[in-house]
């Protein structure tokens, strides 16, 4: 295999923001259009997304406008991501609502300070690296749980219940629900459904629209035109103030730090999470590579900044991510000019935002809120096996019946306890497997062991063999793998032989790294596939990623396919 020499370079270049890198080498005219169209798409689609979240968390709708302006700005222009947009998200929504019930406002503003401190922390001691080891299972399960959180909260508005209070409990919720429905309003109903369907239809139709915020425009032009007697933005919470307020500091006591090192802890948590994963998607639909530990640095400044100036907390948002990249985004200055176009539009629109209908921001976390229940994705890994099952099933249940730190504990936990025993199963099998091989067919192992050396490898071949378990840590080395070799290849051989177990994690970074691979035209050949994992990938719909057949049994037959298809691709 030929590769290109890896330059070592010093430590703080990992710290060094996007933005700076990117201006170092020339910023055009035609870049500044493509980003300024793109920052104001996005903006469009934040303006009512931020001002959704921020009440669905149990503040003020301007908080989230707060948010998307001072954090979205920050993150953009200090991140280590080319794409990343950052702002208000729905996996807040139980945390900081959670906070600002027990703490109130001020309990959050420290709380996101020391989660802003701790995540600084993460980066400078280079943690960003560690945090995608963090099982898909459990990622997955209390992403699902946010996204019911959330629905379950939004009913009351949904339907017009004249409720002064909903409890906190999940289901002394849907007990207060039922007790009020006699009282719903068919008129508050009727809004939501309408926003609700014309989303829907607009996303389907016109799916380049932004159907967000049409909807609630055409919906709070119908309120003020005909009168609808529905609660409002101004009816309940007077309005949006046209401008951001002046930076203000919490007061701090040893005593309130301490009770609130747990939600910070989980918000730092949840940003680091969240932020990482977003930049992750947009390397792979770009091809670009995100600085994880500048990232993390950026979100945590941008979250002291953002409770400082109003805000609630904020991390990269996979939405609006994939929309500023889609929209023809180059660089950061896209994420900072969305933050600008947000702060234009409440200088001169303010006055306007307090005809939005309560019931038609709840149609729009209804979206948001299954789009958050990962229902695709939990069918996916009840496929998976038992183990990954038993974590997703865990998480998903804590995170709605009991508290979204104690799923991620107990999530953890449980993952850890499953992987250490499959690591005792896999040392007996190993050691057995061995015995066997050596004294039945010690040939056959000889060139299996031997064949990179001994082989002709094909011109437009590389092979990269993987020894040990397959997890999700072992996609980003095949990654980093892929962006050294010089002239990528045709066909991609993934030697497996030596892989004894591969979780649903494994599978998801593999079917990642496959796409990326199908991307660029590289067509990929699993060698060595035991029969274990061969079961798993096909329960898990993986052939279908690999062109049908494209999984041998040793590395041999690999060869012959792969002169097969660099002869003759078709």
């Amino acid at each position: 295999m030929s590769y290109s020499a890896k330059l070592k370079k010093p430590v703080w270049h990992l710290f060094i923001p996007k933005t700076v890198t990117i201006l170092r080498h020339g910023y055009s005219f035609a870049f500044l259009r493509s980003d300024l169209i793109a920052g104001l798409t996005v903006a469009i689609v934040a303006l009512p997304l931020a001002m959704a979240l921020a009440i669905a968390s149990g503040t003020t709708p301007d908080r989230g406008l707060f948010t998307a302006i001072v954090a979205g700005f920050l993150i953009s222009f200090l991140g280590g991501s080319r794409y990343q947009i950052g702002g208000p998200t729905g996996a807040f929504v139980v945390v900081v609502f959670n906070v600002i019930q027990h703490y109130g406002y001020d309990g959050l503003v420290i709380a996101s300070i020391m989660a802003g401190i701790i995540l600084i922390l993460f980066g400078i001691s280079q943690l960003g690296t560690i945090i995608k080891y963090i099982p898909y299972p459990v990622i997955t399960g209390f992403t699902a749980g946010i996204g019911v959180i959330i629905f379950s909260s939004q009913i009351k508005d949904l339907i017009g219940l004249p409720m002064t209070h909903v409890p906190a409990d999940f289901v002394a919720k849907y007990i207060s629900y039922v007790e009020h429905l006699n009282n719903w309003s068919p008129i508050a109903a009727g809004v939501s459904i309408f926003t609700l369907a014309l989303m829907i239809g607009l996303r389907y139709w016109r799916p380049a629209l932004p159907n967000f915020l049409i909807a609630i425009v055409v919906i709070s032009l119908l309120v003020w035109l005909f009168k609808i007697p529905v609660d409002t933005i101004g009816t309940r919470f007077g309005g949006i103030p046209s401008g951001l307020p002046q930076p203000m500091m919490p007061s701090f006591s040893i005593s309130r730090i301490v009770e609130l090192v747990p939600s910070a802890f989980t918000i730092a948590f949840l940003a680091g999470i969240e932020s990482l994963l977003s930049a992750v998607v947009a390397d792979s639909m770009t091809g670009a590579r995100h600085r994880s530990n500048c990232e993390l640095i950026a979100q945590g400044i941008a979250n002291i900044a953002s409770v400082i100036f109003g805000g609630i907390p904020a991390t990269g948002a996979l939405a609006r991510t994939a929309t500023n990249i889609k929209s023809g985004a180059k660089t950061p200055i896209s994420g900072m000019a969305h933050a600008l176009f947000l702060l234009l539009f409440i200088w001169f629109l303010a006055p306007l935002a307090s005809w939005i209908p309560l019931g038609a921001l709840a149609a729009i976390l209804v979206i948001v809120a299954w789009n958050m229940s990962e229902i695709e994705h939990i069918r996916y890994l009840l496929k998976a096996p038992k183990s990954d099952q038993i974590i997703l099933l865990t998480t998903f249940l804590l995170t709605i019946l009991v508290d979204l730190t104690v799923a991620i504990e107990v999530g953890m936990i449980v993952a850890l306890l499953l992987f250490t025993r499959r690591m005792v199963e896999i040392s007996k099998a190993r050691l057995h497997t061995d015995l066997v091989q050596s004294d039945e067919d010690d040939l056959s192992l000889h060139f299996k062991e031997d064949a990179l050396k001994r082989t002709q490898i094909p011109d437009g071949v590389e092979i990269v063999q993987i020894n040990g378990p397959f997890f999700f840590g072992v996609a980003s080395l095949l990654n980093d793998t892929l962006d050294q070799i010089t002239i990528p290849p045709k066909i991609f051989i993934l030697h497996m032989r030596n892989v004894p177990f591969i979780d649903a994690t494994g599978v998801y970074a593999l079917r990642n790294f496959v796409d990326r691979l199908k991307q660029q035209g590289i067509e990929v050949i699993l060698s060595g596939v035991n029969t274990n994992l061969r079961r798993i990938l096909l329960r898990m719909t993986f052939q279908q990623k690999i062109n049908y057949g494209y999984m041998v049994d040793n590395l041999k037959d690999a060869f012959v396919l792969a002169q097969t298809l660099v002869k003759s691709p078709q």
